[in-house]
């Protein structure tokens, strides 16, 4: 840990909360001239005072203590670069079109990896009345099943969540060609073209 970055972090949010170092240190319980010496390099603060000084300046434990604040690049917002993490645990799906440190149930998660559906893992698509019609022969049980089928196009996405033991139906408006999205608790995230 480098005393001067972190400083340069604590300082840096500390101004952009337009806080005084006399009220972060009021925050703490501790006297400003703890923070002033922090925010000079000269010292880091007790480990004890970390969880509740993340969360008065509102950062990530990880990048304070790392002394980085660098902004995610932009990728340009297309929908269709969306990483997506689920929970080992809870099975709870979270989406992000930028780079972001995601957490759930305790465990920090990486973004799955989309691989291209081989042909016998596709979803099988019809269209009926102008809809885009989706099923599937793929088990719905508590130990193998899809927990959700998501639609990207180059400015939306359209997430539709599925529980184990309900059969895989699912009905959306043909609105021209999109990349269908799904994950099975035991394939892993899966894609096809529509």
């Amino acid at each position: 840990m480098e005393n001067r970055k972190i400083g340069a972090v604590i300082r840096t949010l500390r101004q952009e909360k337009s806080m005084t170092q006399k009220q972060l240190a009021d925050q703490l319980n501790i006297s400003d001239k703890a923070v002033s010496k922090w925010e000079r390099g000269q010292g880091l603060p007790d480990i004890s005072l970390i969880p509740n000084l993340t969360e008065v300046l509102g950062v990530d434990m990880e990048n304070l203590l790392a002394g980085d604040l660098a902004p995610n690049e932009s990728d340009g917002g297309n929908m269709k670069n969306t990483k997506y993490y689920v929970c080992p645990s809870c099975n709870s799906l979270t989406l992000c079109t930028g780079g972001a440190e995601i957490s759930c149930c305790g465990k920090k998660l990486t973004s799955l990896e989309l691989k291209k559906a081989e042909e016998h893992e596709k979803l099988i698509v019809e269209e009926i009345e102008g809809d885009w019609y989706i099923t599937s022969t793929h088990p719905m049980n508590k130990e193998c099943y899809i927990s959700f089928v998501a639609f990207a196009s180059g400015d939306q996405i359209q997430v539709i969540k599925q529980y184990p033991e309900w059969y895989l139906n699912v009905r959306i408006p043909k609105r021209g060609h999109k990349q269908l999205i799904w994950y099975s608790t035991k394939l892993g995230l899966l894609s096809q073209f529509i």
